[in-house]
């Protein structure tokens, strides 16, 4: 995102083209994020009113108008702003798409859990072993005939109708078995209104999410605020509006469970990180987390808070923080980008170490460490006359003719030649190999010849995604 603001910015409210560049930003990191979801994985994304039509819009273009599942009010202050020139805006939203509503993996969501607050209100108990139980209204709305009928006291003799243009919610045959079982209340003097008693054995063990969540319940900015400020004490964040803890925590709860993997791709602050490693504590989970920041930040803020929260913050107030919420996790960095435009003009040539590593991922999708890879310089030869062998599958040997010069590159020192061809193979078949791939700058074979013996070549930098060598491994 840095370097598409660095080409399209500046981006403000004087910009006419604000909105379009916006969702061209947008457009092909939702493809992309869509692409990255489990079949049964769903998105949430923080948006303000400036933006968030324009989001519902290319939301429903690529995950289909179908998978939308909620807007979510998230009361993000609470104190009005004196300042504002019409209304204080105190809330964002939280848009919620899944990658499919439908069929087999589908999504499903995750009731939130009952607190005491919920329980409470389960104040009567007849002490017949079914528990506490709290009133419900017996009638409904929606009217049905066949559910208009009397009701008659057992006790009394009274006769109790529905309230006009309502029904009962049930037949006559469940409602004589509720008479007959005391599931009926009539009050404290038994000659009230029918209510039905609702025991809390019988209530869901969960809470169905609602789609307004009040700062008291998720936190707000100001929140927020301060527990970044808390962790960091001694190096004051430069973030003025982070997520709350609490709002990431509500979202895992609704779309995760204790073994699924989270990804933020705006990490920020690394609230996605603290909240998951908060609730793997309470509830046991193994939840993962990938955060992805592109900013200057991203190891001296994003990570840092990670490290201090899984190490512990001696001053926090929080007992979990203050000793630390366990776990653990990698920082990665991205190297110099590999592009066919840069290594034609010679002016950004890779590493071999790093071209090597990228040519794995691509033609395996194994992730090596660019120093990890077996270079044949590693092997005691003289890397402008070796094969070029990096790396072996169970069945196919990588080879990799390549120095990062450019002069190297145009000459035939890069070459397969019949001589490398012919030890290559040769290798191959002595150590149990089906086939070898060579990535080279150039071949002085063609590639029936090199079939023949079990060669396939990848030429630089054309072939740099080795769609055959993935055929091959496939």
């Amino acid at each position: 995102m840095r370097q598409w603001l660095k080409e399209n910015g500046p981006v403000d409210n004087e910009d006419l083209e604000r909105h379009d560049k916006w969702l061209c930003m947008m457009w092909p990191r939702l493809h992309l994020l869509r692409e990255l979801l489990s079949e049964d994985g769903t998105i949430f994304v923080s948006i303000d009113d400036h933006e968030q039509h324009h989001l519902r819009a290319i939301m429903d273009e690529i995950f289909g108008a179908e998978n939308f599942v909620n807007n979510i009010i998230w009361q993000k202050k609470n104190s009005p702003q004196n300042d504002s020139r019409y209304f204080s805006d105190n809330h964002d939203f939280v848009i919620c798409y899944a990658r499919s509503l439908t069929g087999e993996a589908k999504w499903q969501r995750r009731l939130l859990p009952r607190k005491e607050q919920h329980n409470s209100r389960y104040k009567f108990n007849d002490h017949d072993g079914r528990g506490p139980w709290s009133t419900d209204n017996l009638s409904v709305k929606s009217y049905t005939p066949d559910y208009d009928y009397p009701i008659i006291n057992p006790q009394t003799g009274q006769v109790h109708y529905p309230p006009q243009g309502r029904c009962w919610i049930t037949g006559r045959a469940t409602m004589r078995r509720w008479l007959a079982e005391n599931r009926v209340y009539f009050g404290k003097t038994g000659s009230g209104r029918p209510l039905l008693k609702r025991y809390l054995k019988d209530v869901k063990q969960g809470i169905v999410p609602l789609t307004i969540w009040n700062d008291s319940e998720v936190g707000s900015t100001t929140s927020a605020r301060r527990s970044v400020l808390q962790i960091f004490h001694d190096n004051p964040s430069p973030f003025q509006n982070p997520k709350a803890v609490g709002l990431i925590d509500r979202i895992l709860r609704i779309a995760t469970g204790p073994d699924d993997i989270v990804l933020d791709s705006f990490a920020g602050s690394g609230t996605t990180a603290h909240a998951a490693l908060a609730l793997n504590k309470e509830d046991g989970g193994n939840r993962k987390f990938i955060l992805v920041e592109c900013e200057d930040y991203a190891d001296t803020i994003t990570a840092e808070r990670v490290r201090r929260v899984i190490n512990g913050v001696p001053s926090a107030r929080d007992a979990d923080l203050r000793n630390g919420l366990g776990g653990s996790f990698t920082y990665c960095t991205l190297g110099e980008p590999i592009s066919v435009d840069s290594m034609l003009r010679g002016d950004s040539l890779p590493s071999y170490d790093s071209l090597a590593s990228y040519l794995l991922h691509c033609a395996t999708g194994i992730s090596a460490d660019a120093g990890s890879v077996l270079d044949s310089r590693r092997r005691g030869n003289d890397a402008v006359e070796s094969d070029g062998f990096f790396y072996e599958s169970d069945r196919v040997r990588y080879h990799l003719l390549y120095e990062p010069d450019i002069e190297w590159l145009r000459g035939d020192k890069g070459a397969l030649n019949h001589a490398r061809a012919k030890s290559i193979s040769e290798a191959a078949r002595s150590m149990g190999k089906s086939s070898a791939v060579v990535f080279a700058p150039m071949r002085y074979l063609s590639q029936s010849d090199l079939t023949a013996m079990g060669i396939t070549f990848c030429q630089l930098p054309y072939e740099l995604t080795a769609s055959r060598a993935q055929a091959l491994e496939g």
